[in-house]
């Protein structure tokens, strides 16, 4: 017994066991963020060709390098690194034009897109394969075919306080702006969501599952394709725009009323 106990002791000791418990605790901690990565992974399995990402590359050398760097790392206090941030962010900032930045500012501004679909393509599945990130959203949940009633109570929890309960978009501070969503297409919706763009939180599967995200969608997709029943919105901005309207109103309702007397009197 006290040969056993000494032989345990000498193999704690050892450099060999030391290496063994290093080697042990990197696997459970590697296996941990495998399955946590996996609990918020993108929504499809991205699938590329390597003839594809070489057309990304090219691409990305020719029109982003100049500020990303030649392997996205980024630079300093002029564009931040792509690595890790996926196809998804990808395909969100070019298809909306706001990639490549026309000039420095608060905030990136929509523009006419500049590349093919193609194109884009080619350059998220570039950059997407330089390191795991947010997948382009798969098709079934852009249909709009969820509950918007419950999509309706998420987005005014989540995203109202920014881009307003209509979605009308809002001013936030230092000249950056929350934009407008009636002109956004479910993708864009969605890759917003996952991605979080200059000033918009991450919304990944662990906070708003991929049905949670259908039924923002098809909330917004309803407030684009329906008036409001209330008539005229007055751009969906909220009771300040309301109020001004019917306080100028009141106003011109009693001038018109004090020239009619005085005429009258007179």
């Amino acid at each position: 017994m006290a040969k056993l106990k000494k032989k345990l002791n000498g193999l704690r000791r050892s450099p060999k066991s030391l290496i063994a418990v290093l080697f042990a605790g990197l696997l459970v901690v590697g296996s941990g963020y495998t399955a946590v990565n996996a609990a918020v992974s993108p929504d499809r399995q991205t699938v590329r060709s390597e003839s594809q990402i070489q057309y990304g590359k090219k691409l990305f050398l020719a029109n982003c390098a100049s500020c990303h760097g030649r392997n996205a790392e980024g630079r300093e206090l002029i564009a931040p690194s792509l690595i890790g941030v996926g196809e998804a962010a990808v395909d969100f900032q070019v298809s909306t034009g706001r990639m490549p930045g026309a000039a420095s500012g608060p905030q990136l501004q929509v523009k006419p897109v500049q590349f093919t679909e193609e194109q884009i393509s080619a350059m998220a599945a570039y950059v997407g394969s330089l390191a795991d990130g947010p997948a382009i959203p798969d098709q079934a949940y852009l249909q709009a075919n969820g509950d918007p009633t419950k999509g309706g109570e998420l987005f005014r929890i989540n995203c109202a306080m920014c881009h307003n309960a209509a979605g009308k978009g809002g001013a936030l501070t230092e000249g950056k702006y929350a934009p407008g969503l009636m002109g956004s297409s479910a993708k864009t919706i969605y890759e917003a969501m996952i991605t979080g763009p200059q000033n918009m939180p991450v919304f990944n599967d662990a906070n708003i599952t991929p049905e949670e995200k259908n039924d923002i969608i098809t909330y917004l997709t309803y407030l684009q394709e329906n008036s409001s029943v209330g008539g005229d919105d007055l751009g969906g901005l909220g009771p300040v725009t309301e109020g001004l309207l019917a306080w100028f109103g009141m106003l011109g309702l009693i001038i018109a009323i004090t020239v009619w007397l005085g005429a009258k009197s007179n």
